[in-house]
């Protein structure tokens, strides 16, 4: 059965710029290492998409309503589809000097953010800087091969999976999530999540997600446990005078 708008969906993709082949983004560990892209701390594993929130490129969304669990196919994104279209007018042209005043030093390709957004240097001379705020692959046509891993449809492995779009760096299955009759949803946070950088911002983007994408849930609990560990008192651990004392008197009688 084809997918349908609001589906939980595991996709594996390879995206690539159509006329230069370069990679922009993908979810294959071998591919990464294959086309020598591969990052000792990237995340490769198949990506979290709901249909029909734009979690990933609208001509690709499209055709993936078309599409069955363990379907492949090669898509080509136009660049209305993708990146948008180049448009000029967002190509601006400013004095070097407006740029060294806020401390940035006028590098062609380097990317800076300014008061109309972030914007890349395509040149910089005779004092004159141009400042380019179209998206970097706008205009460009993108080639993208996704494979439909899985269709997510219990509740407690929906929730897994936001939970994992936000913490992504903890093992998943660590997470314990439980749903109660009158629909409180309790997720105890492992050890390994505690010292996650920008934990209660993601318990809060989690918490919005829920409420979001999976009916039927009235609140969001975290619980954090944490264990205390006591030390064993020794054997030869000495005890108190007056306990001493009672012990002798007992062994004299």
């Amino acid at each position: 059965m084809p997918l349908q708008k609001g589906d939980f969906v595991l996709v594996d993709y390879v995206m690539k710029v159509k006329d230069t082949n370069e990679v922009i983004d993908l979810t294959v560990e071998e591919v990464a290492k294959k086309e020598k892209v591969y990052r000792e701390d990237g995340i490769y594993e198949p990506a979290l998409v709901i249909l029909g929130e734009g979690w990933i490129l609208k001509g690709v969304e499209e055709e993936l309503y078309k599409m069955d669990v363990g379907e492949s196919k090669v898509i080509e994104v136009p660049p209305d589809k993708a990146f948008g279209e180049r448009d000029p007018s967002k190509v601006k042209i400013v004095n070097a000097r407006d740029l060294t005043k806020r401390g940035i030093t006028p590098r062609v390709g380097a990317r800076v953010e300014l008061d109309d957004g972030v914007a890349i240097i395509r040149r910089a001379e005779g004092g004159r800087v141009v400042l380019d705020y179209n998206h970097p692959l706008a205009g460009r046509t993108i080639v993208c091969e996704v494979k439909v891993v899985k269709k997510v449809e219990d509740v407690k492995e929906k929730v897994r999976e936001l939970v994992h779009a936000r913490i992504k760096r903890v093992d998943k299955e660590k997470f314990k999530i439980d749903v109660s009759s009158d629909g409180i949803l309790t997720i105890e946070i492992p050890p390994e999540a505690f010292t996650y950088e920008g934990l209660q911002y993601a318990k809060r983007g989690i918490a919005l997600d829920v409420a979001r994408y999976v009916p039927g849930i009235s609140a969001v609990k975290f619980v954090e446990v944490y264990e205390v560990r006591r030390a064993k008192a020794e054997q030869g651990e000495k005890k108190s005078p007056k306990a001493e004392e009672a012990k002798a008197g007992q062994q004299k009688k």
